[in-house]
């Protein structure tokens, strides 16, 4: 697929920071393919091509703070530079070649990678301004579908009622809410009001009663559902996309909570197996829907104006472009 070059310019969570070591790490990125290891004090992400007999640098290891090719051994440094080439007399000069070479920064446990040579300088406010701290669970998963149909599905609360039937919302349950969209400098937000409790099993178990619900999207992939609460607290629900291609999209999930007691272990004990079961009925409906763009062709949507977050998506991965500054409209809605 032919990604606009806008794309490029931006940050992308590409893998849980505990996840890679000296063992490279074969990652693809708006189908860039990139060997990502653990180097000394830092990381080293380089196109996973060496130049010598093209075998793949995510097959070898990180010796010495270099990376090295599983087949001659030759070595490069987190610059991409040639360093080292087994079998080389001493004063014979290194081949002038280099690996193109990506920046990482590591936040909140993840892995941050820009994939253009020039762009922004750091991930969104909206994700360095997290506090590890609160963090209380992290998971990563690939969906079988576009990003814009899978950031999509994840900022949408209408299909709840039908995907998550019980678990979310219930269908014959819904309330009516006003939801006021707002373009913001890193992409926008939806407040959604007048509903302070949710009819699924998921609200009843773990929350109470809500003073705001706001949907997130900070660009490129970074997504969010914050939950605010009348004690004061607040839960935000993280979803950050990475395209591999455009059929193959990397979901890296974070679990916030700020305020109340939620300790790890009952997160995980009490809490993920309902939120798994969420994943894999999003995870299946949007195979489903993949699947059918592929059997008839790319088509166009019909929409109405209860789909309040596609057009902004779509403007972003279609043409790397966000909101217009400014841009707010309201708009009722059962949910």
């Amino acid at each position: 697929m032919n990604w606009h070059p806008g794309l490029y310019r931006h940050w992308y969570a590409v893998a849980r920071a505990s996840e890679v070591g000296k063992r490279p790490l074969a990652i693809t990125l708006l189908d860039t393919h990139i060997a990502l290891a653990r180097g000394g004090d830092g990381w080293i992400a380089l196109e996973d091509r060496c130049p010598h007999r093209h075998a793949p640098l995510s097959a070898g290891c990180v010796v010495d703070g270099q990376l090295s090719c599983p087949y001659h051994g030759w070595s490069f440094d987190r610059g991409g530079a040639l360093r080292r080439v087994p079998g080389l007399p001493g004063q014979t000069p290194l081949p002038g070649v280099k690996v193109r070479s990506f920046p990482v920064i590591e936040h909140d446990g993840l892995l941050w990678l820009r994939p253009g040579e020039e762009g922004e300088t750091a991930p969104p406010a909206m994700v360095r301004d997290t506090d590890p701290r609160s963090r209380r669970f992290q998971w990563q998963t690939t969906w079988k579908a576009h990003v814009l149909d899978a950031m999509e599905n994840f900022l949408d609360p209408l299909h709840t009622h039908f995907i998550h039937p019980g678990l979310v919302r219930a269908a014959g349950r819904r309330e009516p809410a006003q939801a006021c969209f707002q373009a913001t400098a890193a992409g926008f937000t939806v407040d959604y009001l007048g509903i302070p409790r949710q009819s699924g099993l998921l609200y009843r178990l773990f929350e109470s009663e809500r003073t705001l619900e706001r949907a997130h999207f900070a660009a490129p992939g970074s997504t969010r559902l914050e939950y605010r609460y009348a004690n004061g607290s607040r839960i935000l629900f993280d979803l950050h996309f990475s395209p591999r291609d455009a059929g193959h999209t990397d979901v890296f999930v974070g679990l916030h909570v700020e305020g109340r007691y939620a300790p790890r272990w009952a997160i995980r004990l009490l809490a993920w197996p309902l939120l798994k079961k969420v994943n894999d009925q999003d995870a299946h409906i949007l195979q489903l829907q993949a699947a059918n763009l592929a059997r008839f062709g790319p088509r166009r949507g019909a929409s109405t104006s209860l789909d309040i977050v596609r057009p902004a998506l779509e403007r972003f991965w279609t043409r790397a472009e966000l909101p217009d500054p400014g841009q707010a409209f309201q708009t009722r809605l059962l949910i």
